[in-house]
């Protein structure tokens, strides 16, 4: 491992994620809680300050990616090839959510402001960064519509999922689980019959047909 004191602002914006979480979980995304973590890792809290220079949203940006990592590390490809398709998407989901559970007051305080009017650009960036995230690790190839399609539905399931472990006293967070089982179940049905619908070609909306009747109507 690379010496604190000789990483680089982005490598020690990754090794303080975790410590930063922690801290967190007591006082908010602050500088207070900045300060405490660069002091667990032995780094001037000047020099801690300089990799995070946007604030709260960068911190929990790179707290989620050191989830992103954790999920990775805890699904190696070779773990989710046997697996279903909706166990793998479910596998990654929980896999996320175990990364969090440890520091969940600061989860919730992340969300929080995430939620704020300013930061909902940061909010949909880091929730489609998850969701992408996801979808790649279970090896989706989709392009298109079918690309952003899943992507958007997938986060949806992932945020909603979240607001539900935030309040979970069940143990081993069993509520959770099952609501994460059920929102998938109910994607897996909708996308299975919307694969299933497959509508005669010709009465596709075509905008040159529809043009070209307003120029000549039918008689």
């Amino acid at each position: 491992m690379i010496p604190p004191l000789d990483m680089t602002l982005d490598e020690l914006r990754d090794a303080l994620a975790k410590p930063l979480a922690a801290e967190a979980v007591f006082d908010g995304w602050s500088e207070t809680a900045l300060a405490a973590a660069a002091r667990t890792l032995g780094v001037p809290a000047d020099r801690a300050r300089l990799a995070f220079p946007e604030g709260a949203t960068q911190m929990i940006d790179a707290w989620f990616a050191s989830i992103d990592r954790a999920m990775a590390t805890a699904l190696p490809p070779e773990r989710l090839k046997a697996m279903r398709i909706r166990e793998r998407i479910a596998s990654l989901v929980w896999a996320r959510i175990e990364a969090a559970a440890p520091y969940k007051e600061a989860l919730r305080r992340a969300l929080a402001i995430l939620a704020r009017p300013g930061n909902a650009t940061t909010g949909a960036k880091l929730a489609w960064r998850a969701a992408d995230t996801m979808w790649r690790l279970a090896g989706d190839e989709a392009t298109g519509f079918a690309h952003y399609s899943k992507r958007l539905t997938l986060a949806g399931v992932y945020g909603s999922t979240l607001l539900i472990f935030l309040d979970d006293e069940s143990e081993g967070s069993s509520d959770t689980r099952a609501f994460l089982n059920r929102r998938i179940e109910n994607v897996m049905r909708f996308e299975k019959l919307k694969a299933q619908l497959k509508p005669d070609p010709d009465q596709h909306f075509n905008v040159a047909r529809f043009l070209g009747r307003l120029r000549y109507p039918a008689r």
